[in-house]
């Protein structure tokens, strides 16, 4: 069989075109000093869980000095380490450490907003209505007799408002946290400064960047403001509702222009740093971020938010393939981020239930079989690395770690909670720290306090320590089908007949993917051999319900 392994060297510039990233959030991965708090020293520490693990790169959430308001992205200084994480001669080392395990690395950048404390919000404060300081910022009059109106009817992600009156009496803009104001991309010394941070980092070693809110730069910032109106939906789930590229501040033509910018220091390096775009937009305008002359990759969220259906993953599997081949891109696989609720338990939620609501603080949670949802996970785990492109992992999925619903609001951090009145608990859920040694304080995450968010009674039973050498652990089916995914190639994808429920495909040199999603056995194709499955055929070598299969022809 020819070798079919993606070429990682330091000197191919498409690297990431076929790899599994692994995603840590470092607050909650590993913590070296024992102080609560995850760090760039215990990530580092770690490292050789994720080269036996067998991905090709980390992405690194935020690890810059903040306040926290939201969980590191809001950031007071992007090019610096928040000093309760470490220090740039710990990024540094872990950069190194990574590099010679052969793992490539991955920095998260936010360049739609910075934190309040940041010294351009500050100087912006102190130097008032109609300085140079404000015009780096979305600052405006208010609407109203006095100007005790906000001046557009612009919404916050995470509720409310997108407007904080100063006491001066104008507006600033915040498409989240109040503490994290838009920056104006109209502005030269914006995107200068931005060009310089990003060669900061790339020139420490960094292999490519995630971009953050990646669809937002662009806003029609003319006078008056154009309000949304009521069009039946708010957010990014109004961009289907408006003619593409006609929203006031989200997924705006001109957004290409800065991403093209960018390209061209991306690639004055060998090889190319390259990029991935955080955008949550339909997909054929998703794929234009994607671009060769632009990122080069961008999220797949309607994988992520489809169904445990097979028509509906089909469809999905199939445009997202389409629309990443018109944009002469890689396609990209995820199952779960710092985002969402992960997907073990999301899994498994009633037909028609959207998972944030599965996080209301009034209790109604429906009950969820954390066995079945860990079947599942094992299936949507083998069907997402058979797929042509790039997979994204989130740390502990390789745990199985379900969703902590039941946290207690007194520990609750992520502003969705204060925003929405106390109404939504928020991502707090996904981000519990890791468990490393079931048999040590917190299991193992750190030695002497206690976590920054609280792990549940359960948590040792997910701990590396204990699936490490049971064959039959989540743990184990990743690093099987890791290293057993370059059988697949990287070529295309050809649907195969199946029956309702059951998806079915080929890739290279004879690899094939069976996923049973249907309440019946499913029979396996014929004169194939079993490489992997996600779980135990039943006695007549049939494939179960919820139960993937990978097989040679």
């Amino acid at each position: 069989m020819a070798d079919l392994s993606p070429d990682l060297s330091p000197r191919n510039p498409d690297w990431w075109r076929q790899a599994v990233i692994y995603q840590v959030y470092p607050r909650s991965f590993a913590d070296a000093d024992g102080d609560g708090l995850g760090d760039l020293k215990g990530i580092a520490q770690r490292l050789d869980h994720l080269a036996a693990l067998g991905v090709d790169a980390v992405w690194l959430s935020p690890f810059y000095p903040s306040e926290l308001a939201d969980g590191g992205y809001d950031v007071i200084d992007p090019r610096g380490v928040d000093d309760r994480l470490g220090t740039l001669d710990d990024f540094d080392a872990l950069v190194a450490e990574a590099h010679r395990l052969g793992l490539k690395v991955i920095v998260d950048i936010v360049p739609n907003h910075t934190s309040h404390l940041h010294p351009w919000f500050q100087e912006a404060l102190r130097a008032g209505p109609g300085s140079a300081a404000r015009e780096r910022y979305v600052f405006r009059r208010g609407r109203g007799a006095h100007g005790e109106l906000p001046p557009s009817d612009w919404q916050s992600v995470f509720g409310g408002s997108a407007w904080r009156r100063v006491p001066d009496g104008e507006w600033y803009l915040h498409l989240f946290a109040p503490e994290q104001p838009d920056l104006n991309w109209d502005n030269e010394e914006v995107r200068a400064d931005f060009r310089t941070t990003l060669r900061f980092w790339s020139d420490r070693g960094v292999d490519g960047f995630r971009v953050d809110v990646a669809h937002g730069l662009a806003k029609d910032l003319t006078e008056p403001l154009r309000d949304v109106g009521d069009i039946g939906a708010t957010g990014e789930d109004a961009l289907p509702l408006v003619p593409p590229g006609s929203h006031p501040y989200w997924d705006r033509d001109e957004v290409h222009e800065i991403y093209r910018d960018w390209r061209k220091i991306f690639d004055a390096y060998r090889p190319p740093r390259m990029a991935v775009a955080e955008a949550w937009v339909p997909g054929a305008r998703r794929a234009l971020y994607a671009r060769p002359d632009e990122l080069g990759q961008a999220f797949n969220f309607e994988y992520l938010e489809a169904r445990w259906d097979a028509e509906e993953l089909r469809d999905v599997i199939t445009g997202s393939l389409a629309t990443a081949r018109a944009a002469g891109a890689s396609a990209t696989w995820v199952l779960s981020n710092h985002d969402v609720v992960r997907h073990a338990s999301r899994l498994m939620l009633p037909p028609g239930t959207d998972p944030a609501a599965w996080l209301l603080a009034d209790g109604r949670a429906p009950a969820v079989d954390p066995a079945a949802g860990l079947r599942r996970a094992r299936a949507a785990t083998l069907l997402m690395l058979a797929l042509p492109g790039s997979a994204y992992l989130y740390q502990g999925e390789e745990l199985g770690l379900p969703e902590v619903a039941d946290l207690p609001v007194e520990v609750l951090q992520d502003p969705i909670w204060e925003q929405t009145g106390h109404v939504r608990k928020g991502r707090d859920g996904c981000r519990v720290p890791l468990p490393w040694t079931a048999g040590l304080p917190h299991a193992g995450f750190g030695a002497r306090e206690e976590p920054w968010l609280p792990q549940p009674a359960g948590w040792p039973s997910y701990a590396v320590d204990r699936q490490r050498s049971d064959p039959d652990s989540m743990l184990s089916l990743y690093r099987t089908a890791i290293a057993l995914r370059p059988r697949f190639g990287d070529g295309p994808l050809t649907w195969l007949p199946a029956p309702d429920g059951v998806l079915a495909f080929s890739r290279a040199d004879g690899a094939l993917c069976v996923v049973n999603l249907a309440a019946t056995p499913a029979d396996l194709p014929a004169r194939s051999r079993l490489l992997l499955s996600s779980g135990p055929l039943d006695d007549a070598g049939r494939l179960p319900q919820d139960t993937a299969a990978w097989l040679h022809a």
